[in-house]
């Protein structure tokens, strides 16, 4: 069965709509990550630290430059993943439909190719 990433992208408006009920998020969290589980279709999911606290290594020169979080500016940030067993993209995406998200959230969807589609090194 194939794999996707459920990525859940936010605006500062809509991660601090979400942090303004945190416990209600992280209770309907906890409830869609039981779902998966029941369904046998969650592999893993992972929620990232605040924005604030991350760097960001940019390759745009000579030389990789490294700058302090927060970002200022950014339109979406990658707050975290669910991945997902799935038979097909369809599924992937019913199971994004019903990701507990603050409004002005986008959960994009995309497929893991297998390691047998990924190019190998020829020696």
């Amino acid at each position: 069965m194939p794999k996707y990433m459920l990525i859940m992208r936010g605006t500062d408006e809509s991660n601090a709509a979400m942090m303004a009920d945190i416990d209600k998020m992280m209770a309907t969290t906890r409830q869609f990550i039981e779902e998966m589980v029941k369904a046998g279709v969650l592999l893993a999911a992972e929620g990232l630290d605040d924005p604030g606290q991350g760097v960001v290594v940019d390759f745009s020169g000579a030389a990789p430059v490294v700058t302090d979080g927060p970002y200022g500016e950014t339109k979406e940030l990658f707050g975290g993943f669910f991945l997902l067993d799935v038979a097909s993209r369809q599924e992937a995406v019913e199971w994004a439909k019903r990701v507990p998200a603050a409004p002005g959230s986008k959960i994009e969807v995309r497929r893991v190719p297998g390691s047998d589609e990924v190019p190998q090194v020829r020696e």
